[in-house]
């Protein structure tokens, strides 16, 4: 570790088959308010100069990345994806790690959440800058929550105040990100998010208020409304 400030990487998982979604083209390479899903998100990311190089672990051999104006900007690059989203974070972390330092910081994003805005992600890097793990970007949950049996059967009622409805980008320490990842998954176990991963290693992240309208394209009928938020955004500017 040296003693020069931080930098900032971000890494852009793009390897799953969004199964979901249900459709023979990976939904990041879907049509999106006029351009694919993908060059929304790394657009977005490459609008923060702060950002050193994007990494987008992914199946690098489609041809769909050819059509993605943002991946010939310098500070993306495409590398191999994982089996899992941690395999493919860990591949992310492989292709800074001559660069980076230990105490760097890393931002971890859906490819699939192309409505992220500059100024909250500018938010998350400024009410962690000083943090010594990280945290992520969340959101409060508006719905009455359930918990529920596996066979659907009502339990009780939770209170919604105590929860957060995690997204990304997720924000943690090169180092301390790696050695958990790796951790969990030499115990035989798949984190769910990064933030799963810290927690498994007993380091408390930090929850950093999201924006509701910064949703995760997860099914078909998420492009109507990832549309509709984006140009409502295009009115706020």
């Amino acid at each position: 570790m040296t003693d020069r400030s931080p930098k900032y990487w971000a890494i852009v998982p793009a390897a799953g088959l969004g199964q979901r979604f249900g459709a023979d083209i990976p939904k990041q390479f879907h049509q999106l308010n006029g351009a694919l899903v993908a060059q929304h998100t790394l657009s977005r990311l490459l609008s923060l100069s702060i950002i050193e190089a994007i990494i987008a672990p992914c199946d690098v051999g489609s041809g769909y990345w050819s059509k993605v104006a943002a991946c010939n900007d310098p500070r993306v690059q495409l590398v191999p994806g994982g089996k899992q989203r941690a395999y493919s974070v860990l591949n992310g972390l492989a292709a800074i790690e001559s660069r980076a330092d230990e105490n760097d910081w890393v931002l971890v994003h859906d490819m699939a959440r192309p409505c992220i805005t500059a100024n909250n992600i500018a938010q998350l890097i400024a009410e962690l800058a000083e943090h010594k793990v990280g945290g992520l970007l969340a959101a409060p949950v508006n719905d009455t929550l359930k918990f529920v049996t596996a066979d659907n059967r009502i339990i009780s009622t939770v209170n919604r105040a105590e929860y957060r409805a995690a997204q990304t980008p997720q924000m943690f320490r090169f180092g301390l990100l790696k050695k958990s990842i790796k951790a969990m998954l030499d115990d035989n176990k798949l984190p769910t998010d990064e933030a799963a991963a810290m927690e498994y290693s007993g380091f408390e992240a930090l929850v950093v208020n999201g924006r509701q309208d910064n949703i995760k394209i997860t099914r078909r009928e998420d492009l109507a409304i990832a549309e509709a938020i984006m140009k409502n955004q295009e009115r706020e500017q």
